[in-house]
């Protein structure tokens, strides 16, 4: 099994699969591979077929369903190399709408954090619609000033794109960058490093938790609201979609659902 694991992993590093989508696929197969307890290359479909359906019982979440049938597919066709096609259908996803902070919220959530890098951290990431991962990868080189833009390179997909940096943020940003050379992190460690993940999950979530917020945010809530404040503001669609770096239009008009201006001006009958 673990030779099996370590070719997968060798596979996706080599077709750029980012750490945790490895990461996710080597667990799900691992998994996988545990219920069918042997012959791990014969390519079975009704044991698949009954893997997802005892995931399914178990309340899985159709994403992760999709997940597991995404490891499996990948280990059969680019490991295996089997020309027999696994004529499954993916599940299709609970539509939710995203959580989305009002201005006040995230004002409040950005003057709770007492430090003062961790508070131009989580400014920045809603201000520039970041995802976590891309706010951890920034670079000093990366931030135009002069033109107010950031340069995301190989974000998800694998994509660049240009999205906008807020000129409240200037002065400090360039504090903190000062004395750094190009290629170093904006919001370095302690020890000079990346920040962790998790670390600036973590400060998102403090600071909710000191504001007394109940909704269900989480740190890619600050994106979800960079999206539909921009709509509110009467930016095109296209143009969020830009910044964003939706592939599919249809992404980005999910936020439409949040922002109807015409929903939010009807009153209750009661």
């Amino acid at each position: 099994m673990q030779q099996l694991l370590q070719k997968t992993s060798d596979e996706l590093r080599l077709k750029y699969y980012s750490k945790r989508t490895i990461k996710s696929y080597l667990q799900c197969l691992t998994d996988y591979f545990n219920y069918k307890k042997n012959d791990w290359k014969h390519l079975d479909v009704e044991n698949i077929r009954s893997f997802l359906l005892e995931k399914q019982s178990r309340n899985y979440a159709p994403q992760t369903i999709n997940l597991y049938l995404n490891s499996i597919k990948f280990f059969y066709r680019e490991i295996i190399k089997s020309s027999y096609k696994i004529d499954l259908k993916f599940v299709k996803r609970s539509k939710k709408l995203p959580v989305v902070l009002s201005r006040s919220e995230i004002r409040n959530i950005i003057q709770a954090i007492g430090n003062s890098k961790h508070r131009l951290l989580i400014a920045l990431s809603y201000g520039s619609g970041l995802r976590v991962s891309e706010t951890v990868n920034l670079k000093v080189n990366h931030i135009d000033l002069d033109e107010l833009t950031i340069h995301i390179q190989q974000s998800k997909g694998k994509k660049d794109r240009i999205t906008i940096v807020p000129d409240k943020l200037i002065t400090d940003i360039q504090n903190l960058i000062a004395g750094k050379k190009s290629d170093e992190f904006v919001f370095a460690s302690e020890r000079g490093g990346q920040l962790a993940t998790r670390t600036v999950q973590k400060v998102f979530e403090n600071s909710l938790k000191k504001t007394g917020i109940k909704k269900n945010a989480t740190f890619h809530s600050l994106r979800h609201s960079f999206a539909t404040h921009l709509l509110e503001n009467g930016v095109d669609v296209r143009y969020v979609q830009e910044l964003l770096g939706h592939q599919n239009i249809r992404t980005t008009q999910l936020y439409t659902q949040v922002t109807n201006p015409r929903l939010k001006n009807i009153k209750s009958p009661l």
